[in-house]
């Protein structure tokens, strides 16, 4: 199959709307006789709730509906501990939850009379420290967590919501062998995915049957949340995407749906809903986690890794959502893609009273990577060697045995850092004292799961795909045309796309993962071929040839070597008439592993078709002020056989720049009680066009088990760009930086001390 960019004059079906701006997002919709949503926010962090007063916000007039959650059923969400309700009851856990809804006529309306309701607290110790909040006497964020449903191997008690470990072998007994011992202490700060377009959702309904259009990046979770809540059928609930303005994980989950089509009930009309910039950064449930990491490593002086312990202690916030995974996904990341003989990982996902974390971008994998790639180093210097002499060592390849025992098959982990510390120049380095090379190593694994496709050959010889893939901005369903017509010999311009519609596509997980080409293209490629059996099985019948010399190209199905004997793609469809088919292709299965030493396993504890990433970042570094500058960043991944290269360009540079913000300046600074002192962008530090440095991008390919042998491309690109940047930061210091985003204070204070 050949690559997407070798089509000539293909431009992607929602190009010209997006960049000439006629594109409808969810915010420009307006219906007949439509209201508008404000919510009332919790007033506190950590508050019982006594009294809800809505009368005089009922009586401004232009109000139609306020809902609290003693209207709806009692019925609470979460995907794998179900601990929250669309709007709080009895309790309030965090400053942005919900506590009532209101629909007015104009959204100035709404505001006010959201202001006008009066609620009656009792305040609650509240609690922000996650490492605290585990602590013996803490105040409890869930008193009745034992009695949640919840998933069967989640691992909770008090504020840890879920707990995990990684063991294999004896790694006491191995470290007791190591010539060397190396501990480390690392912590991330909170921060946002900040999307470009804010949240916005619209609900109406029409008898039973509610519509629902939505932002969100996971429209089946949608829709299955918002029967879930409001006690409807899934077949009575509609959720339509329109063209959607980013999400970076962070507009994953049931997000404030529910709650809209509460409202719209309770009105008896349309109701529309846009965040404001601050609602973004204070009332979502994704933002991404804190994380404090503690690592100890022993090593031989030959570099081989004898043993690894970490604990890992991971910010919940107020409620699960869809982040339980996120202990099981630090703990692996803590192990990193290296061969070790011993492990013994524990990671405690901790409620706290601040805003819930979930999905963003690789959730976990960019801070934890940070961190143990500067273990990694603190290690190299420990015993001596080159800090990429020690990865050449220790890096997994084929055959090697992963943290649960799994077994890999072909990796080009080791390819890839050849191929950044030859891009960057890092043996040729000349560089002068404020100014260094670092290197960091990562991965991420591609998440498996069914998807599925329709595809309809129309009269004129032109085809309709009919797919739940989500278009978050990337292009992987754009590309999809190309995909069908380069198996059915059309002009990909004659494909159109029916999407992001739950009535009308098959079931789909979503854009999240980095599974859009890796699941629904599999899907496509298999109902493609559906098709394409029906036509070349009615080509010779038609061309009275044997059915192996016929070929699908150029809109016509001909002879090969006979191009006097064809027929157009129309007359054969014609003569045929209903041509469609569907597939859903072969899900992949995770590789085997041994994981029973191991607790609190929910999933990912190996990894499927594992992308690996190395990255090194030439920086400089002002000692005076602690301010950073990133000039260049090589970056060189194994995601499979690429099929967009343009596209897949693209991630990278994307992932890059935001892997820059995180290492730099985007954090959620939070006051003692969860409170956020910067939700606004002219506070929360950004990444311009102006800051992004050179990017240099190879590709590593060997062939996988996904479409055309390719995997993910999309959440890769940031994992180890902090980590990159953080060891050449180190080189020109002569210490860590151990707090991230690493400021130019927090650069400071380490070059203050170790100038002392």
């Amino acid at each position: 199959m050949a690559a997407v960019e070798t089509v000539p004059g293909f431009i992607r079906p929602d190009g010209k709307e997006k960049v000439t701006g006629t594109g409808r997002y969810t915010a420009d919709l307006n219906l007949t006789g439509m209201a508008h949503a404000r919510f009332r926010y919790a007033d506190h962090s950590h508050a019982r709730i006594l009294g809800i007063d809505t009368s005089k916000a009922s009586a401004l007039p232009g109000v139609v509906a306020i809902v609290t959650q003693d209207q709806l059923p009692d019925v609470r969400f979460g995907s794998f501990v179900q601990d929250r309700y669309l709007f709080a009851k009895d309790v309030a856990r965090f400053e942005g939850e919900i506590v009532a809804g209101v629909a007015a006529l104009t959204p100035e309306i709404a505001a006010e009379a959201a202001r006008l309701i009066e609620i009656d607290y009792e305040p609650l110790p509240a609690i922000a420290d996650f490492e605290k909040s585990m602590e013996a006497g803490a105040p409890l964020i869930h008193p009745d967590l034992a009695s949640y449903d919840k998933d069967e191997n989640i691992v909770a008690n008090s504020n840890t919501m879920a707990y995990h470990t990684i063991v294999k072998g004896d790694a006491d007994a191995a470290m007791a062998t190591a010539d060397v011992v190396v501990k480390g202490r690392y912590v991330s700060d909170a921060s946002q995915g900040v999307p470009i377009e804010p949240r916005a959702v619209i609900a109406e309904w029409q008898g039973d049957k509610v519509t629902v259009w939505s932002s969100t990046q996971v429209p089946y979770a949608a829709r299955a949340g918002v029967a879930q809540t409001l006690q409807v059928p899934e077949a009575d609930v509609r959720v339509i995407v329109p063209l959607l303005g980013g999400g970076f994980g962070a507009k994953c989950d049931l997000h404030f749906e529910g709650q809209v089509a509460a409202l719209a009930r309770a009105a008896k009309r349309p109701v529309k809903l846009v965040f404001s910039r601050e609602e973004e950064f204070r009332a979502i449930a994704q933002r991404r986690e804190g994380i404090v990491m503690e690592f100890e490593t022993g090593a031989m002086r030959d570099g081989r890794i004898v043993a690894r312990k970490a604990r890992l202690v991971l910010d919940k916030g107020a409620y699960c959502g869809e982040g339980g995974f996120l202990g099981q996904m630090a703990a692996m990341h803590a192990c990193g893609p290296y061969i070790i003989d011993a492990i013994h990982v524990k990671a405690y996902l901790n409620y706290t009273n601040n805003q819930p974390s979930g999905s963003v971008r690789a959730p976990t994998a960019p801070q934890v990577c940070w961190g143990l790639e500067q273990h990694m180093d603190e290690v190299a210097r420990a015993i001596g060697m080159d800090p990429v002499e020690l990865r050449r060592r220790t890096l997994i390849e084929e055959g090697a045995e992963g943290p649960t025992r799994q077994v890999f098959e072909k990796v080009g982990v080791r390819d890839t850092l050849e191929a950044a510390v030859a891009m960057i120049g890092y043996d040729d380095a000349d560089l002068p004292e404020d100014e260094a090379i670092g290197v960091a190593t990562g991965w991420w694994p591609c998440m498996a799961a069914p998807a599925g496709a329709y595809i309809q050959m129309n009269g004129d010889g032109s085809a309709t795909v009919v797919t739940g893939a989500q278009e978050n901005g990337s292009g992987a369903v754009m590309a999809m045309p190309v995909f069908v017509g380069q198996e059915l010999g059309i002009d990909p311009k004659d494909v159109s796309m029916l999407y992001q519609d739950t009535d009308v596509a098959p079931w789909d997980m979503g854009s999240c993962g980095s599974q859009t080409t890796f699941n629904s293209g599999r899907a496509i490629l298999a109902a493609a071929a559906e098709v394409r059996e029906q036509l070349l099985d009615a080509a010779a019948a038609q061309l009275e040839a044997d059915r192996g010399d016929i070929e699908l190209a150029d809109g016509t199905a001909r002879v090969k070597g006979s191009p006097d004997r064809s027929v157009a793609m129309a007359d054969l469809v014609g003569e045929i008439g209903t041509v469609h088919g569907k597939g859903s292709g072969e899900v992949p299965e995770a590789p085997t592993g041994d994981t029973g030493g191991c607790v609190g396993r929910i999933g990912n504890e190996t990894f499927l078709a594992p992308q690996l990433i190395t990255q090194a970042a030439h920086v400089k570094v002002d000692r005076e002020t602690g301010v950073v500058r990133v000039l260049r960043v090589a970056a060189a991944h194994d995601s499979g056989r690429i099929l967009n290269k343009a596209g897949a360009n693209g991630q990278v540079y994307g992932g890059v720049v935001m892997g820059v913000g995180l290492a730099l300046s985007e954090g959620t600074m939070l006051d003692d009680e969860g409170h956020q002192r910067n939700p606004h962008l002219l506070d929360y530090k950004l990444v311009t066009c102006s800051d992004a440095p050179e990017i240099e991008v190879e590709w590593i390919e060997y062939d996988s088990v996904g479409p055309r042998g390719s995997k993910g491309v999309g959440e890769p690109p940031q994992v180890p760009t902090a980590g990159a940047i953080a060891n050449a930061i180190a080189k020109v210091l002569g210490g860590q930086v151990r707090q991230l985003p690493m400021t130019p204070e927090r650069v400071w204070e380490v070059r203050r001390k170790a100038s002392t």
